[in-house]
């Protein structure tokens, strides 16, 4: 069962989940506490009508970068050098997009106009990272995610496109600078067949876990 959270700054241990990854409800969006849910492996998943719900699910989708899949109609479409990418330029305006964007899954969003406003906090800390893709001075594509320094993890959060291809091309150069910088790997949270085309795989929870308190 999930525990309520009350305004203690804690979380139950993340293994403690249901079957579906529910974990606790409640609490707020304050950073100190994203910042304690994203070091445990926990992140913040509801809709609007829903009071916060924290999940921790088991298995957990990850990529790990030198396994990232490139195809070659991707690879040639960025060596055209038809779009300008940029990092943490318009992190409002890329959480915004990935809000109002349609998916076919989804009735809604769950970027509630409270998380964005939080998140944009943690980008103000250094924290919050956006990747974004210009056609011109057009905002076409991008994406956005938690940067958990110390752990040399990545966690993903959403993106989008208003052109085709336009979020592959900002994973492409986020994987790209990731793998510079010797990232363990990138947390994609739940598994979907798109992020399994792309070179994802499910590793137990426990793993996962084992990776986010090593900082070597």
């Amino acid at each position: 069962m999930p525990i309520f959270l009350s305004e203690t700054l804690e979380f139950p241990d993340p293994t403690s989940a249901s079957e579906d990854g529910l974990l606790a409800i409640g609490g707020d969006l304050s950073v100190e506490r994203l910042l304690l849910a994203y070091r445990n492996g926990i992140f913040p998943w509801y809709s609007d009508n829903q009071p916060i719900l924290w999940w921790s699910p088991n298995p957990r989708m990850v990529l790990f970068p030198e396994k990232f899949k490139v195809s070659k109609s991707l690879l040639k479409k960025i060596n055209n050098n038809e779009f300008r990418i940029t990092f943490n330029q318009n992190f409002k305006e890329v959480i915004a997009n990935c809000s109002a964007i349609k998916r076919k899954e989804q009735n809604g969003t769950w970027i509630t106009s409270e998380m964005q406003e939080s998140y944009i906090k943690l980008h103000k800390k250094g924290f919050a990272v956006s990747v974004e893709v210009w056609n011109k001075d057009e905002l076409v594509g991008g994406l956005y995610g938690i940067d958990l320094h110390d752990s040399k993890i990545f966690c993903g959060e959403s993106m989008f496109s208003k052109q085709t291809d336009a979020s592959k091309i900002a994973f492409y150069f986020l994987v790209k600078k990731l793998s510079e910088e010797k990232y363990k790997l990138i947390d994609c949270q739940l598994y979907t067949a798109h992020l399994e085309s792309l070179g994802a795989k499910e590793i137990p929870r426990k793993t996962f876990l084992k990776y986010l308190k090593s900082t070597t």
